[in-house]
């Protein structure tokens, strides 16, 4: 098998009379796909520093796994799937399969960084 052609024309179309291409060509997919990959991957990095800092607060592994809010989360992000939906078929199982692995990533850095960490005594900050 090879990959399909960067800059050839489509080879399928969708029997939905109701979907709009976004391209023209699967080099402008990619290109779009990769644009985005990056927006995306700038905000993990930005919620990683969060669940960096909320290592801070939590006194055990129980409490870094935290599983009511990733139930929290995991409902949540299966929400927000439905309400940006623009017509992707499963997408909230999709959003909500990339969380979970996302999670248990986070989750196993965020004890990495708690088990470095010193304790506080009472009235230190």
């Amino acid at each position: 098998m090879q990959e399909p052609e960067q800059d050839g024309r489509p080879l399928r179309a969708y029997a939905d009379p109701a979907y709009r291409p976004l391209c023209a060509t699967l080099a402008e997919v990619r290109a779009n796909i990769d644009r985005l990959d990056d927006e995306i991957v700038a905000l993990l990095a930005q919620r990683a520093m969060y669940v960096k800092d909320a290592a801070r607060f939590k006194k055990d592994a129980y409490q870094v796994s935290a599983p009511a809010r990733q139930a929290e989360v995991f409902a949540k992000v299966r929400a927000l799937a439905t309400r940006h939906n623009q017509g992707f078929e499963g997408l909230e199982d999709v959003v909500e399969a990339g969380y979970r692995a996302l999670v248990a990533a986070f989750i196993a850095a965020e004890q990495t960084y708690h088990d470095k960490m010193t304790s506080l005594e009472d009235g230190d900050v």
